[in-house]
């Protein structure tokens, strides 16, 4: 499917941030898009906006029926819905663990099996699975979010072989840290205030992530790079985009002693050893 090709699109969490970012990029490139919120009643500009929750499986499969009885099919999706939860791992309850498992992983498979069919019979379709940099960094204190990223990071790397026979092309896109209400919106477990050992270190750690988010690179740096990634005949299985100095330090990984790595994460969010 060549760039220039007007694509029917479906992307999630479109209500604000990267979503919204690729939603109004899309759209103003001539493709038909469909964004999502879990908000009945959002607009989005240039496209049209279907009310669709993640964690529901009947809010999906309404979803992608309606575009399938609108525009006959759906040739790329844009699985970008999720949230991030904060706190200590020994802090954070299996509830609010599912919690972001339900919406970061199960949401996007979900999403996937709800399309595959169509795209399936067709031969022909594109999955841009939205991950992140702490999908390759296990990030203290966002520990049950780098999980539910890896988890997908996992679940795509397999997703993209069994379909390829298919014609359907599935890749992940790795942010680094984006300007987006997610800073606002972190959900901060129930435990991690006053009380828990560890909220020295988790209100320090928390107070560098959000500046390096404030800091980021734009949303519309990421919409263009869902772009780029449509007009590729074969996507790579992951790419990443954000500030170089992130994408860089998350390269080492593959390449330091696990240890000096670890050693490097810990020392830049103020931890040490005991």
């Amino acid at each position: 499917m060549p760039s220039t090709e007007a694509k029917v699109v479906l992307v999630t969490g479109a209500s604000s941030g990267i979503g919204q970012a690729c939603a109004r990029l899309l759209s103003a490139r001539g493709h038909t898009v469909y964004g999502t919120s879990r908000k009945p009643g959002t607009t989005l500009e240039g496209g049209r906006m279907l009310e669709l929750d993640v964690t529901r499986d009947e809010s999906v499969r309404r979803a992608v029926d309606t575009v399938l009885a609108e525009s006959g099919r759906i040739d790329v999706v844009v699985n970008n819905a999720g949230f991030a939860l904060a706190g200590a791992i020994e802090d954070t309850s299996l509830e609010e663990a599912q919690r972001q498992f339900d919406t970061n992983f199960f949401g996007v498979l979900r999403v996937c099996k709800a399309v595959l069919p169509d795209m399936r019979a067709r031969g022909s379709g594109l999955i841009i699975q939205v991950s992140s940099l702490g999908g390759v960094v296990g990030l203290p204190f966002q520990g049950l979010y780098s999980a539910s990223k890896f988890a997908l990071e996992g679940l795509t790397e397999s997703l993209r072989q069994e379909v390829a026979p298919f014609g359907v092309r599935v890749t992940l896109l790795q942010p680094g840290d984006v300007r987006t209400p997610i800073t606002d919106n972190r959900v901060r477990v129930r435990q991690a205030g006053p009380g828990s050992s560890y909220q020295e270190y988790f209100e320090a750690a928390l107070g560098i992530i959000e500046k390096e988010e404030r800091a980021g690179v734009t949303p519309e740096a990421v919409a263009e790079q869902v772009l780029a990634l449509m007009g590729r005949r074969v996507p790579e299985v992951r790419s990443t985009v954000g500030h170089l100095s992130q994408r860089v330090l998350t390269a080492t990984k593959a390449f330091l002693p696990s240890k000096t790595f670890e050693k490097m994460v810990m020392s830049y969010y103020g931890l040490t050893r005991g």
